[in-house]
């Protein structure tokens, strides 16, 4: 037994209602359960309550055994003073207020359903359970419901994204630009490169990347020299050569220093991910698009963003993947994939957060542009699929992604509407 399921039949109402009695066979009838609160404190506020004909108003707390009212401590916490009714499933203690009178109890046992409580159990207590709790049963929820989740899914996962936009915004005073080539840079280095990309574009001196955009060879320096890739003197050769001279010279002109990151890697990349190929597609992609952020905002469709993003590496990287190694000539442009994946995690996080900021609903736009999107493909995913869960497109598969991580791995089925539907099915 777990408390989600009291709170759940609490704010559904899903209690056999009637003559409700309290432990000391009090007359208890709810008039208004309160609104869930979902942070500190008591678990339901503004309740109104009649209890033998006296009515109340204040909070209700909830727990698996009375008795947890002093495991939690609750008695030495004056936000707990105004409880009104302490519901439970076993009543094994008395729980006093301040003044020495006992908190009405209500055990919510004696007033559920046998079919809630079998549902509820199919739930959390198969002997063996296959990667996650409804996976034998959500094939069976309405294709309508599944959606309707899905898309709700899918906006929270983007709003998770947007918290660093946020944080930066903070950090930046407000400057946008600056932000979106922060985020994009951390994404153009994915799970590996994430980090080290992140500080390169935190430290650079934006101010620098402004006035030498329109620039791919200074940018190219810029970005490199910050990555720490133009400090070995073993290499040369003409382009590595100038590429340092350049470097030197934004130095002296715009008089900063680079500061010693860690190191961006390649052990463990394909080498089309070497992070010498994906600095030197930002660096030719804010050189192509001197207004990207612009383009970026005002883009309506996943065809214009593709359009943005058709960039390729310098003509040194058609033979190379690192300094001064010659390989089999191969043009590095941003692949479709690779795309998908920046507009996933860049792309939509910046459009939406700036939306917001600028008070204009983009939410349909968001989904058009997800939904033309292919879905990615993971383990998680593939287990999804297995179940017959529908996810033809990005929109659907980051929503799964949201459910696996943060619900179903974390037993919240109740606060799903897969385990609600599942909960409320009639006999």
């Amino acid at each position: 037994m777990r408390e989600d399921l009291l709170h759940f039949i609490w704010k559904y109402k899903k209690l056999q209602l009637g003559n409700l009695t309290g432990s000391k066979n009090e007359d208890i009838q709810i008039l208004d359960i309160g609104s869930h609160n979902l942070l500190s404190g008591p678990d339901f506020f503004n309740a109104k309550i009649q209890i033998d004909g006296q009515l109340w108003a204040g909070t209700v707390e909830m727990h698996i055994n009375s008795s947890d009212w002093y495991a939690h401590n609750h008695e030495l916490d004056p936000n707990y003073q105004n409880v009104i009714l302490h519901v439970v499933w076993e009543d094994d203690c008395e729980v006093f207020r301040a003044d020495n009178t006992v908190i009405p109890t209500l055990v919510l046992k004696d007033y559920i359903s046998s079919t809630i409580l079998k549902e509820y159990q199919k739930l959390f207590y198969h002997k063996e359970r296959s990667f996650i709790n409804c996976g034998s049963e959500i094939s069976n929820i309405s294709d309508f419901v599944v959606q309707n989740w899905l898309e709700v899914l899918y906006f929270e996962r983007l709003e998770r994204k947007t918290d660093l936009v946020a944080q930066l915004l903070t950090t930046f005073n407000n400057d946008w630009e600056r932000v979106f080539f922060i985020l994009l840079s951390k994404n153009f280095g994915l799970k590996i490169n994430g980090e080290p990309f992140y500080e390169i574009a935190n430290r650079l001196p934006f101010p620098v990347v402004r006035k030498i955009q329109g620039n791919a060879l200074q940018m190219e320096s810029l970005l490199y020299g910050f990555a720490g890739f133009l400090d070995d003197d073993t290499i040369g050769g003409n382009y590595y050569d100038t590429l340092k001279r350049e470097y030197a010279f934004l130095k002296a002109k715009y008089d900063f220093s680079d500061v010693p990151i860690q190191k961006p890697e390649f052990f463990k990349l394909r080498p089309s991910n070497f992070p010498t190929i994906r600095l030197s597609q930002l660096a030719n992609l804010y050189t192509v698009h001197q207004s990207l952020f612009s383009k970026v905002i005002n883009a309506k469709s996943v065809e214009e963003i593709y359009l943005v993003f058709n960039v390729t590496a310098s003509e040194y990287w058609d033979n190379h993947y690192t300094f001064g190694k010659i390989s089999k000539k191969y043009v590095k442009k941003l692949t479709r994939k690779f795309v998908d994946l920046l507009i996933i995690n860049t792309v939509l996080p910046i459009k939406s957060s700036y939306a917001k900021h600028m008070g204009r609903d983009v939410n349909e736009e968001l989904i058009n542009i997800i939904s033309g999107i292919t879905s990615e493909s993971n383990t998680v995913i593939s287990k999804f699929r297995t179940l017959k869960l529908q996810l033809p497109s990005a929109k659907e598969s980051q929503a799964a992604l949201q459910l696996y991580n943060e619900y179903c791995t974390k037993n919240k089925c109740l606060q799903c509407a897969v385990g609600h539907q599942l909960l409320n099915r009639k006999p």
